[in-house]
């Protein structure tokens, strides 16, 4: 396992850490407020990463496939829709 797998299983196992034992109404709001701060800082990071690929002259299509994500999804992206993270979309 590579350094970067292996910091994702950190933060997944501090998640499952964070909940252990606890009914599941709070482990739905804890997880809830988690989703909400962490999820919109992964939004942010990826913004920017999407923005530089951009700036680097990487076509729409060269990001997305970069990033393992949909055509579609790095126009939201770009185009800084609210719904860019939100909407479901074939990835």
């Amino acid at each position: 396992m590579d350094d970067r797998a292996e910091e994702v299983q950190r933060v997944i196992d501090a998640i499952d850490a964070l909940t252990e034992g606890e009914p599941p109404e709070a482990r739905a709001k804890r997880l809830t407020e988690l989703l909400k701060s962490v999820g919109e800082k992964v939004r942010r990071e990826r913004r920017d990463a999407v923005l530089e690929m951009q700036e680097r002259g990487m076509s729409y299509r060269q990001i997305a496939d970069a990033s393992g994500i949909s055509f579609g999804r790095v126009r939201q992206i770009i185009a800084d829709d609210p719904d860019a993270d939100t909407t479901p979309s074939p990835e």
